[in-house]
């Protein structure tokens, strides 16, 4: 007779209990025990977390001598207790049984979920009577289980939806043809290689290990540098408060497109001026001067923004109601998408990931087909190889590849934390690293075939044409060449849905990495209540948006890009790399990478975290406060005193890294030798309620 008993304790309100059933030989785990045939009972109880499997066998010969009948009449009294007892235990809780070849958490017993599961599980026990018998006594969490992904697609499409951005449509393509055109190719591509795919790579192993949060991750790194997970949020919501904005003026053009001749065609409306002209080829009694506006622009600028009313930062005038009604839509979609978590978000991105790729293929075959489209793709991809020379176009490569494949928002964290265990996550970075670039590529022939249009049109020069960046590259210049389209209705509601999408997902992404964050770091406030705290932050970031939605907020929405965001993410990527490659160490790093995948980072990788990663973000840092950008919007020329505020913006939120450093010395006991050291070294992964915490194991006889 083999009887084995799982009994899993566990200090909390409520306390589970596995009772595992003889199992076949060949299926056994740990040591004899079938988990695929436990049952699972919750009883209430407070007492501290142990698993005890208690192994006894009993053995029966086959012609027994009547001193040893007494011995097994108490060896199967002993038995017939156990079953009694654990009968009882199991008639009075909920059941709820695992799946076959599954553990009682949801994934398969034959591999283990977590590094520290299974760590007995090739021992030898004895099994004759008299030896000794073997107790394995494992501490356990029995939290509710991590919520998963429902399929890999789901994983994949947020990825791709986080990286493809809008970005990718408007400051790819201009950044090229400024840079060199088809030349631009080349560092862009080395700076893919060796600096944005492996810290791509990088934070998806991070996050699928260890299965946390980009705040509570440190722990198992290196605990001073906690303070990164804090900024990395704080960043997220300064760019939340103006990257939504920017969908509410699309919205804003989807809802004036609904009209047989859309508004920014005519120039007879009341927000025109009298410098408004229509001006294209077959015009000919109209001619274009340096003081032309076309209807395009004056829409954007008077109607859109009406940034006409503010004469700069110094006084953005009253919020806009029609813009704030808009972005008040965004945000509702933006909730309940995202409420419930990654299984709601992971369906949503099935539409909002995969329709932009629809609209692009539509647009690029209707611009294909435009009068004049090839000359915008020369002017796109004809080479200036002395631009290479430059250390500008470097500059400009390094930092459109960080930012389109966007490591260091804690997105990437918090989604692969979702992952299976033994998920492949080094076949995710480069499939979906490959399709960013590639989508970009992609985004610079739809945009250059309509400014090639454009350009016919206007008998004008593509460079001339292609003048404005930004968000100006779509609401004017895209906007007047969809209008003078045939069909142009039904092209304008697809290009500005496509737009909306685009940044639904990487909104969907921004504020999925916070959550997972706070509530990985605070579970028992916020696990039960993450609806209302995802209310609460999207209220958050609606209320700080409200001053981009000002009749100057376009100026704010240029001052948080330029100084608020971008030097402060790139400065936390910089520590974040610099604290796995050398105090956690790539070693240490590339075994948890093996014990996942099965197969270790090779010497490109390792040679990528250690030296070349850092080079690459320590020479953005440098060259942006070597050489600070002079910002101008609208031929407003920004103020010394808005750079010290952009910069102030910036440092509030990587001030969370040496506060906390600071903050950790303090708090942590011991000499300041024993601080110190605590402070580098990980804890170990078991600590958290997202592994099995190490396995004991004793001999008793």
């Amino acid at each position: 007779m083999l009887l084995q008993i799982l009994i899993c304790l566990k200090m909390n309100n409520k306390t589970q209990l596995d009772i595992c059933k003889p199992s076949s030989p060949g299926s056994l785990y740990p040591h004899g025990c079938d988990i695929s045939q436990c049952k699972r009972t919750t009883i209430s109880a407070h007492i501290s977390a142990l698993t005890a499997v208690f192994t006894m066998e009993m053995k029966q010969p086959v012609m027994m001598d009547r001193e040893d009948e007494s011995e097994q009449e108490k060896e199967q009294e002993s038995q017939e207790n156990g079953r009694l007892v654990a009968d009882s235990v199991e008639d009075k809780g909920q059941k709820t049984g695992s799946g076959p070849g599954q553990v009682s958490n949801g994934y398969p017993s034959t591999s283990p979920q977590s590094p520290r599961e299974g760590a007995g599980a090739g021992m030898d026990r004895g099994s004759n009577p008299g030896t000794f018998r073997t107790m394995v006594v494992q501490q356990t969490s029995l939290d509710p289980p991590r919520e998963t992904w429902s399929k890999k697609m789901d994983f994949l499409l947020s990825v791709i939806g986080y990286a493809v951005d809008l970005g990718n449509v408007w400051r790819f393509p201009y950044i090229c043809y400024q840079n060199g055109g088809g030349a631009f190719l080349l560092p862009y591509l080395l700076m893919a290689v060796f600096g944005g795919v492996p810290l791509f790579y990088m934070e998806l192993a991070l996050g699928q290990f260890h299965r946390s949060g980009c705040i509570s991750i440190w722990k198992h790194i290196c605990p001073i540098f906690k303070g990164i997970g804090f900024a990395i949020c704080i960043i997220a919501l300064y760019i939340a408060f103006y990257y939504n904005t920017i969908m509410a003026w699309a919205l804003y053009y989807l809802l004036s497109s609904f009209r047989t001749t859309l508004p920014w065609t005519t120039c007879n409306n009341q927000w025109n001026t009298h410098n408004c002209t229509h001006y294209l080829s077959t015009d000919l009694n109209v001619s274009w001067t340096d003081s032309s506006i076309s209807p395009a622009e004056e829409f954007y600028m008077r109607q859109v923004l009406q940034v006409h009313l503010s004469p700069g930062l110094h006084q953005l005038g009253w919020v806009s109601w029609q813009l704030a009604l808009c972005l008040l839509f965004i945000f509702t979609v933006v909730y309940f998408s995202i409420w419930k978590g990654v299984k709601t978000s992971g369906k949503v991105v099935w539409v909002t990931a995969t329709f932009p790729y629809l609209v692009l293929f539509i647009l690029l075959i209707r611009g294909a087909t435009l009068p004049g489209a090839w000359r915008g793709v020369v002017f796109y991809l004809k080479p200036d190889w002395s631009k290479l020379l430059t250390t500008s176009v470097w500059l400009d490569a390094a930092a459109q590849i960080f930012f389109s494949l966007g490591p260091g928002f804690g997105v990437l964290l918090a989604f692969a934390s979702y992952n299976p265990f033994h998920n492949n996550c080094y076949k995710d970075a480069l499939i979906t690293s490959s399709i960013n670039c590639l989508t970009s590529f992609l985004s610079g022939f739809v945009i250059f075939t309509v400014l090639g249009y454009m350009a016919e049109m206007r008998q004008q020069g593509v460079e001339t044409v292609a003048k404005d960046a930004g968000p100006s590259l779509l609401f004017i210049i895209y906007a007047e060449a969809i209008a003078n389209m045939p069909a142009a209705t039904f092209f304008a509601i697809i290009f500005f849905l496509m737009i909306i999408m685009l940044g639904l997902d990487s909104t969907f992404a921004g504020l999925e990495g916070v959550i997972t964050a706070m509530l990985d770091e605070f579970p028992q406030l916020l696990a039960r209540r993450r609806e209302w705290f995802v209310l609460g932050l999207v209220c958050v970031c609606y209320l700080g948006a409200l001053s981009t939605l000002t009749y100057g907020g376009a100026f704010v929405v240029k001052l948080f890009e330029e100084y608020a965001t971008g030097p402060a993410v790139i400065t936390v990527v910089f520590l974040e790399v610099i604290a796995v490659s050398w105090f956690y160490g790539t070693s240490r790093f590339c075994n948890d990478v093996h014990l996942m995948l099965g197969f270790s980072p090779g010497v490109f990788w390792r040679v990528c975290w250690i030296a070349i990663c850092p080079c690459f973000l320590l020479f953005i840092i440098v060259s942006f406060l070597a050489f600070p950008p002079e910002v101008r919007l609208f031929g407003y020329l920004y103020p010394f005193w808005t750079t010290v505020l952009g910069y102030c913006i910036g440092v509030s939120s990587l001030i969370c890294v040496p506060s906390y450093m600071v903050y950790y010395l303090l708090t942590t006991k011991g000499t300041l030798k024993q601080r110190l050291l605590k402070s580098i070294t990980p804890e170990a992964s078991g600590s958290s309620g997202s592994h099995i915490n190490p396995i004991v194991v004793t001999n008793v006889v």
